[in-house]
């Protein structure tokens, strides 16, 4: 996880998706730190046409649901191989 370098509120989250390491932007940063991101099992939408985000390209987007002035990052329930499908 590193701080955008023209973005206040995003990060650049590597993704480990089991046989390749994407990279997606993320406006997160005003809720999680690094350190709460780093090991983090998310789901990652990847059947999206990359998208540079302030001139960094984005290979995908995490599941979060917001609240008001919340943000939250969706997560399996359970332990799963990186990588697996939705279904």
């Amino acid at each position: 996880v590193e701080d955008h370098p023209d973005a206040d509120k995003l990060f650049l989250i590597k993704v480990d998706m089991g046989e390749k390491v994407i990279q997606i932007v993320a406006g997160v940063k005003g809720y999680y730190t690094k350190e709460e991101l780093v090991g983090k099992k998310i789901i990652v939408f990847t059947n999206l046409e990359p998208k540079e985000i302030r001139g960094i390209k984005g290979e995908g987007m995490l599941l979060a649901a917001t609240n008001e002035d919340k943000v939250v990052i969706i997560s399996p329930e359970k332990d799963i191989k990186n990588g697996s499908r939705i279904s």
